[in-house]
């Protein structure tokens, strides 16, 4: 045969093998960037610098207790990712975890790339992943021993019956975007509310803004929307996972929406068994808890 058709069949070849491949790449939550002799306090405005000069700004600083705290990071680019749909606001912040463990201080980040699948961003955020890799690290990604494709991930359920990314709390509707916002400050400002802001972000899209907010309870009747609580149950193994925190209101044209803790916490701990000491067994009253500690919080009933 003439070689013409060689060379096509090879190029064809190598097409479909890259597309295979990328096909079956799998993706895990988090990357543990570092481990440091240095103290939790140290390393935290180690971390913070690290961000600031790699181009990204500091919106929200969660210290969960003596031992964990959450950066909240974003840039106009991840602000600008809320242009592309109703929801994809969420992927807005990059957050990175400072962990006293007893092999040191460990620093970890969600996977721009696994969060870009799992939230259904058009966005290459490849670009963010090498800027963290150069600025932090990249010793490892965890939090899933085989990791997931992108299939899977595009969408990803628990189980079957179980939420997917758009299925949203829907905890309120107000007639504008002014009264929502205004009822969601003041909700989240309440002395007695156990629900808090730690950050407002406003978005690129017009008419949307992103709240980080903590989740706290002092009572056994609260524990389940807790958020030291929750952590407990899930981020129990070496590698810590307190990137996952913290939980997000989306503000959007008046109306207020989180994602469902059925999706959000089991696309963060894929691994997490159903039952057991270490389970979503065990959480099982939380989603129902959360809903209606962040419906509380922006002033709904």
């Amino acid at each position: 045969m003439p070689r013409s058709f060689y060379a096509v069949a090879l190029v064809v070849g190598m097409v479909t093998l890259s597309g295979f491949a990328k096909a079956t790449d799998r993706y895990k939550p988090f990357i543990h960037a570092f481990t440091t002799p240095e103290s939790v306090t140290e390393t935290v405005a180690q971390v913070q610098a690290k961000l600031e000069r790699a181009g990204l700004t500091l919106v929200g600083h969660y210290v969960l207790n003596t031992d964990s705290e959450v950066l909240v990071a974003t840039n106009d680019m991840l602000r600008g990712l809320s242009l592309e749909s109703r929801l994809s606001g969420f992927a807005s912040t990059l957050r990175v975890s400072v962990n006293a463990t007893e092999g040191g201080t460990q620093v970890s980040y969600v996977n721009p790339d696994y969060l870009q699948r799992a939230y259904r961003i058009e966005t290459d955020l490849s670009g963010l992943a090498k800027t963290l890799e150069d600025a932090l690290g990249r010793e490892a990604e965890f939090g899933s021993e085989k990791g997931l494709t992108e299939k899977k991930l595009a969408k990803y359920r628990y189980t079957f019956g179980m939420e997917q990314f758009d299925d949203v709390y829907q905890l309120a509707e107000f007639p504008n975007q002014d009264e929502a916002l205004s009822a969601v400050r003041a909700g989240l400002n309440a002395a007695d509310s156990h629900v808090k802001a730690l950050y407002e972000l406003p978005l690129s899209r017009a008419n949307t803004v992103i709240f980080g907010v903590s989740m706290s309870s002092e009572d056994e009747q609260g524990k389940y929307y807790d958020d030291q609580f929750q952590m407990s149950i899930v981020d129990f193994t070496p590698m810590k996972s307190t990137a996952y925190l913290p939980y997000q209101l989306l503000v959007i044209d008046g109306a207020v929406v989180a994602l469902h803790m059925r999706f959000r916490m089991a696309v963060h701990f894929p691994d997490l068994k159903m039952m057991g000491k270490h389970s979503f067994m065990t959480l099982m009253p939380s989603p129902s808890a959360i809903e209606k500690a962040l419906g509380a919080a922006v002033n709904t009933p």
